[in-house]
């Protein structure tokens, strides 16, 4: 968290971070971001694979969304190969560990869209 907030300052964002298990609350924060045409970053875990839901908030959105992973989900198990998001999201970043958020980071203050 603390190095998402550093790299922000650093790069001129004002960062929020958010963590949440709740699919509903992730929608949610999404259809936020889209009403405020904010940027987001962001890395939903195990909601890659399934949420309709979740594709479905990130497609309305206004802003540039990056997909982040921690991991490469392409060297994990066969299932996690498939990402929902992807397709709707202006980019995907992962398998650099935590600086896959950095260079998200980076992209969106450098206008990535």
């Amino acid at each position: 968290m603390a190095l998402c907030e550093e790299t922000g300052r650093g790069l001129g964002l004002s960062v929020e971070v958010r963590q949440t298990d709740d699919e509903a609350e992730m929608v949610g924060w999404i259809h936020g971001a889209a009403d405020g045409k904010t940027p987001v970053v962001l890395n939903p875990a195990a909601f890659t694979h399934y949420s309709y839901a979740l594709r479905d908030a990130i497609s309305q959105r206004t802003a540039p969304l990056i997909e982040v992973h921690i991991s490469n989900p392409y060297a994990r198990e066969e299932f996690r190969h498939t990402s929902v998001v992807a397709a709707v999201a202006s980019g995907t970043i992962a398998g650099f560990g935590f600086q896959s958020y950095v260079l998200a980071l980076r992209a969106i203050a450098e206008g990535g869209s």
